[in-house]
């Protein structure tokens, strides 16, 4: 027959697939999703764990984001690793279980209704708070119904249909309950205590609000007067002076004569200091002024006490060009004085100032800055507080600053001036205050300092440290509530938990949250807004805030406002009558205040296990999440505030697994920014890649740190998903004739079968593993390693000739075809959870259906009997040689030597050792190393062969191969042209039936 009538193309066994090289997913996105929600892709997977009681059930609690506004690529991140979270845990056999939720309350939304009005001129104090209250919510809704399709764009499975809502009623209702529990508990109290307050949203707010900007700030130097001995000027002594005996009483004369001066930043806290304090472990000194350049607030014959390190410094500000240090100033000394008021005695005071000022020790002073004496005012400082506390001197806190931080009407000369205005610009009380100390000759020196200084995170204004009475969690003092496995006090409890019940990943969030858990004050749980759940309390008229019947505890109370809440809302307890209706026969309204503060936005979110997991039939028994995923922020946020609310209500941690991620960056490093133009939105990714590429980015990502995005990043991700989309259509195209009826058991195949089979056993256990503990980078790395590596370059490269070549029932085609079923399946379920677009259209592929879906598929079990270490060992040694041949013949190609692989013979010189590891087929080593012909030698490498380093004692020397070209499958064989079909080998010969 002549060769030149048959086309022997149309005898091979080509692949043949539709599934097209160019994805298109911003366009064909879209129809998955809706093919998904048509189908109730996440009901059927509930079905599917109903009648499965061996899928236990795996809760994700999703951590609330504000629903203000569109996704920015953090949300995206965010979202991409919980939905990897479910999935993966979905298809390793668990009830994987995800409820989104949002947080609608608190300041973001508020502020946002204040921008409206403040645009129509319009004063929100004028607004009855619950037509305010109506429009935040209103406002909340709109966005939760925007924020939940763009969340869906990303592919994120979930309960959409029926998320959790922190306005909700029944959230509302159950809010004020774990509120209650604390009512009851006995944790919570009214106290008054300095705390981050914000004049332009007029509310306090919580350290994870706070975030710090460069602020410059006056800086004064001001001497205290010593009460005591007045202000004459004695003789001074020499430093070398006995100051024993009789000189006593001139050291003392000498110390009333001295001024102590402190240096602050913050000027407007003057007009309510308390107390200077000094730390015992400082060394002080007394230091005379001896000549002083003109306009200079000192003059010759003063004498200050500061401390040694930083006199120089603080007497160059004040142009002293001259000085010299007395003597020491001891600790007893320092601590037996009383100071003046700098505005003491000032005319038209009317005495306000006229106390004493005492000296007290505190180890928060320091001599790195300053003066080494620290100006104390309780009320508008943590430090000045606590010392405070520490003395049981509650009494002399003052309430000098209102909330707008303005000075009240009954502070002297400064009633009325601001610290910041409106719009978080200085007001005049500093340069007021700074005025009146010159005028008071209260001030040595003066200046500007540049430094970090809290913000608002909202308004981007600064805040002030304001003495309010608020509402507080006791977190030291233990809680009557018998739930004391893990500790009696919220602390106790919330540091056992972290230590003891919680897995953390990575397990630097552990030491940052116990850290922060270890030192921080009693929980502020009290704001002055309106938009929130309502601090659902009563306290008795008259009463001490110590007293014990100060608070109303009344459990029939609680349960009339809980159904009030469950039925209509939060907004009752601002109807006309509530307290009436709250009340009850039982007490008589008269005797009570209703308390109008509402809850800190973060008790709302820390809650949220109350009300999701606990009394939903979605949740979880024990009322405990499996997962808790957020942002490292989180750990002075959401992570921290859940805690703390667990703790005080449950007795431990409401999550048994907390899992961080870091910031997104630019593809720089640096942090995104609308004013530099760096901004990643994740609309304008999935628009142009796809929701795919940016899952995939996410998961190439080692989330835990700070991830990077841009334009060149993207283009590389979409490079690796392009090869693996090459691996997906080579499978594709291969099975398309495949059925169960060829399929070949393990041990019935060739060893290069069997030994893919192997790497899957490793691979699978190292997959089910990295998803277990949420390293989705490793997951992928090892999956894109073996798809594009070990698959597409070493496994189909060999398997490509058995494939197309060989006839129908050969063993080798169908052993091949058998692998390439497993791994379609294995591929497809490891990679779902990431590209879950992609692997249901290659899933779609091979078995469309109104009823087909990869994610309603589990990964499916691997024999452990695939896992070979014999056939291990002899793919190391195996895939060694090979290297060598290929390099060899890839030199032959660069030189043109030799077009194709198949156009050599080899001649492959290694040692015995190698020999026996690789076997005596001389074919199937050629088969591996894609030559026509090869010949392994024992013997020594000779001198000009190629060689690898790490492959000692194996050399190759390039041969052709001899014969003729079969037209068929073009390998180089002595046989072509001496069977029937002219043309090729015996084994194509054969499959044409020669």
């Amino acid at each position: 027959m002549s060769s030149e009538t048959i086309d022997y193309k149309d005898s091979l066994n080509l692949p043949k697939t539709d599934f097209p090289m160019r994805a298109g997913l911003p366009k064909r996105e879209p129809d998955w999703l809706a093919r998904w929600e048509d189908m109730d892709i996440y009901g059927r997977l509930r079905e599917k764990a109903k009648a499965d009681p061996s899928r236990r059930p795996f809760t994700l609690h999703d951590g609330p984001p504000y629903a203000n506004g569109h996704l920015h690529i953090g949300h995206a991140l965010n979202k991409t690793i919980k939905d990897m979270i479910v999935r993966s845990h979905q298809m390793m056999g668990r009830d994987a279980r995800y409820i989104p939720g949002w947080d609608c309350h608190g300041l973001p939304i508020e502020w946002k209704i204040e921008e409206q009005y403040r645009k129509k001129g319009k004063n929100k104090d004028e607004v009855p708070v619950v037509d305010f209250r109506q429009e935040c919510r209103k406002f909340a809704e709109g966005w939760v119904d925007i924020q939940r399709e763009e969340f869906k764009r990303l592919g994120v499975t979930g309960n959409w249909a029926d998320p959790y809502l922190t306005m909700d009623f029944h959230a509302e209702r159950v809010i004020a309950e774990e509120f209650m529990k604390f009512l009851m508990n006995g944790t919570l109290y009214q106290g008054s205590k300095p705390v981050m307050w914000s004049p332009v949203e007029k509310t306090a707010l919580a350290e994870a609000e706070i975030e710090y900007h460069d602020h410059k700030s006056h800086t004064i130097w001001v001497p205290f007067r010593v009460r005591r001995g007045g202000n004459a000027q004695m003789p001074l002594l020499d430093e070398e002076a006995d100051y024993d005996g009789a000189n006593q009483a001139i050291l003392a004369d000498q110390l009333h004569a001295a001024r102590v001066v402190i240096w602050t930043t913050t000027p407007w806290t003057i007009p309510s200091n308390k107390a200077v304090a000094f730390n015992p472990a400082i060394s002080y000194g007394l230091y005379e002024v001896e000549e002083t350049q003109d306009e200079s607030w000192t003059k010759p014959g003063d004498v200050y006490l500061f401390a040694d390190t930083l006199a120089a410094e603080a007497l160059e500000k004040s142009r002293v060009t001259r000085f010299r240090r007395v003597r020491d100033v001891s600790t007893q000394e320092l601590s037996g004085l009383t100071l003046e008021h700098p505005f003491a005695g000032l005319e038209g005071a009317n005495g306000f100032w006229d106390y004493d000022v005492p000296m007290i020790d505190g180890d928060h002073v320091t001599d790195e800055a300053g003066t080494g004496f620290v100006h104390t005012a309780p009320s508008h400082g943590a430090d000045d507080y606590d010392c405070f506390v520490k003395r049981g001197w509650m009494d002399r806190m003052t309430y000098n600053v209102g909330e707008e931080s303005e000075f009240l009407a009954h502070v002297p000369f400064f009633a009325g001036l601001q610290v910041f205005d409106r719009k978080g610009k200085e007001g005049k009380a500093n340069r007021a205050v700074i005025d009146k100390l010159v005028e008071a000759g209260g001030l040595i020196a003066r200046g500007q300092v540049k430094h970090s200084y809290p913000h608002s995170w909202r308004s981007k204004a600064p805040v002030i440290f304001r003495n309010t009475p608020q509402w507080f969690a006791a977190i030291d003092k233990p809680v009557g509530d018998g739930l004391d496995l893990m500790g009696t006090t919220i602390r106790e409890r919330a540091l056992k938990s972290i230590d003891e019940l919680v897995q953390w990943t990575p397990h630097t969030g552990r030491n940052r949250l116990f850290s922060m858990i270890e030192t921080r004050p009693d929980w502020v749980l009290s704001r002055q807004r309106a938009w929130g759940v309502p601090l659902t309390c009563f306290v008795r008229k008259g009463a001490e805030r110590t007293d014990p019947d100060f608070l109303l505890r009344d459990p029939a109370v609680n349960a009339r406002i809980a159904e009030a809440f469950e039925a209509e809302g939060a907004d009752c307890w601002y109807a006309d009558g509530a307290k009436e209706r709250f009340l009850g026969a039982d007490h008589n309204p008269d005797d009570f205040e209703q308390v109008f503060d509402i809850l800190d936005v973060w008790f709302d979110s820390g809650s949220t296990h109350a009300f999701v997991l606990r009394d939903r039939e979605d949740g979880t028994a024990d009322g405990i999440a499996d997962v808790y995923m957020e942002g490292t922020d989180q750990h002075r946020g959401w992570f921290h505030s859940s805690l703390l609310q667990a703790c005080g209500t449950l007795g431990r941690a409401p999550y048994r697994n907390v899992v961080t991620h870091g910031f997104t960056l630019d593809a720089k490093g640096m942090k995104m920014s609308k004013s530099l133009g760096n901004t990643i939105v994740p609309e304008t990714v999935v628009k142009q890649y796809g929701a795919d590429i940016l899952r995939l980015w996410v998961a190439q990502s080692d989330y835990t740190a700070d991830q990077r995005i841009g334009p060149e990043i993207l283009k590389g991700v979409a490079d690796s998903y392009r090869r693996l989309r090459n691996t997906m259509r080579f499978l594709l195209g291969s099975l398309n004739d495949y059925s169960d009826e060829i399929r070949v058991a393990r041990d019935d195949m060739p060893p290069l079968e069997q030994l893919v089979l192997h790497m899957v056993e490793r691979l699978d256990r190292e997959v089910k593993e990295g998803y277990a503990d949420f390293d989705f980078q490793g997951v992928f790395q090892k999956v894109f390693q073996f798809a594009t590596v070990d698959l597409s370059a070493f496994y189909f490269d060999i398997r490509k000739d058995a494939l197309y070549c060989d006839g129908m029932d050969s063993l080798a085609r169908r052993s091949a075809l058998t692998v390439l079923d497993i791994l379609f399946h294995r591929l497809t379920t490891w990679l779902a959870p990431i590209l879950v677009f992609t692997m249901e259209e290659v899933w779609l592929q091979r078995f469309p259906g109104d009823d087909s879906s990869v994610h309603l598929q589990d990964m499916p079990d691997t024999p452990p009997n695939w896992h070979d270490p014999v056939l291990a060992e002899w793919s190391l040694s195996l895939r060694a040689l090979r290297r060598v041949v290929t390099g060899a013949l890839e030199l032959e190609r660069q030189s043109k030597t030799i077009g194709s692989s198949l156009e050599a013979a080899p001649i492959v010189y290694l040692t015995q050792e190698m020999r026996d590891k690789i076997g005596d087929d001389t074919e199937k080593f050629a088969t591996i190393c894609i030559t026509s012909q090869i010949d392994l030698r024992v013997e020594p490498v000779p001198e000009g062969a190629f060689t690898l380093p790490d492959v000692p004692g194996v050399g190759v020397v390039f041969a052709k191969a001899e014969g003729a070209k079969c037209q068929r499958c073009w390998k180089i064989l002595p046989d072509v042209g001496t069977h029937s079909h002219a043309d090729v080998c015996g084994r194509c010969d054969g499959v044409l039936g020669g």
